[in-house]
């Protein structure tokens, strides 16, 4: 604020919040992406070259299955849904990718077309970048060859993971797990986890390969049980190590 003092009456002074510049915006950069941080800048400035940046709205097809485009997409900002549609209709949801993330690179690596639909779920910024350029990048650079290999190994045991819930757990332990994967901590609760915003039924339905009216049955259940307190903003995870070790107990095999 800046003090005025009033040209008519000297004796008063007004308070009048003091003039800023306005924020200066500059284009996006690939230094801005995780995965390219560190990288030489005349290496950065090549890939930049056939980079691409796009801007996505809520529900907008981002690529769809069986599409034979090869680009990889990094998200800038935003978020985006990875799903498999069946001729049913019935949805699998595989994955979900945030700011920093990326996606597309097994097309990219073995030029295949698209194995799943990816649907942004929120307004994203999308950079966009040629399988070509991406790999003459990665072939060229250990650091980030090393990051891509890293990442597709944490995605392959996370499918791995929720193969062997759908196929070895009931609807009750794969939404335990499930809620657990999705939850963050809860402030000033160290004995409890929340998942906020909740997702809908047919979303967690999606996630876990099970029905929408069972999913709903079984999220009441669990409320009245003690499990979980619901509302509209938040799931709260009242009994975490008790969920961990139920899934647990059903999944490892005892010990010889």
């Amino acid at each position: 604020m800046r003090a005025i003092q009033d040209p008519v009456f000297p004796h008063l002074v007004w308070l009048r919040p003091a003039m800023t510049e306005p924020p200066t915006t500059r284009p996006p950069a690939l230094s801005d992406l995780p995965f390219f941080r560190g990288a030489d800048p005349a290496v950065l400035a090549k890939v930049a070259t056939s980079a691409r940046w796009r801007t996505v709205e809520p529900g907008q097809v981002v690529v769809d299955d069986d599409e034979p485009s090869t680009d990889i997409f990094f998200v800038a900002a935003g978020s985006v849904r990875v799903q498999l549609r069946a001729a049913s209709g019935r949805e699998v949801l595989l994955n979900e990718f945030g700011t920093g993330e990326f996606f597309g690179e097994l097309s990219a690596i073995d030029g295949a077309p698209r194995a799943a639909n990816v649907t942004a779920v929120a307004r994203s910024r999308l950079c966009i970048i040629p399988a070509k350029t991406f790999l003459e990048y990665v072939f060229a650079t250990p650091d980030a060859c090393h990051a891509l290999l890293k990442t597709l190994s944490a995605k392959l045991r996370l499918q791995t993971e929720r193969t062997l819930e759908r196929e070895a757990l009931p609807v009750r332990l794969r939404l335990f797990s499930e809620l657990l994967r999705l939850s963050r901590p809860r402030s000033g609760a160290p004995t409890e986890r929340v998942v906020s915003p909740p997702p809908p039924h047919h979303e967690l339905a999606a996630r876990i390969g099970a029905r929408r009216e069972v999913v709903s049955r079984e999220l009441s259940d669990m409320t009245r049980e003690g499990w979980l307190a619901r509302d509209r903003r938040v799931i709260r995870i009242l009994r975490v190590a008790e969920m961990q070790k139920a899934v647990a107990s059903e999944l490892r095999a005892p010990a010889a």
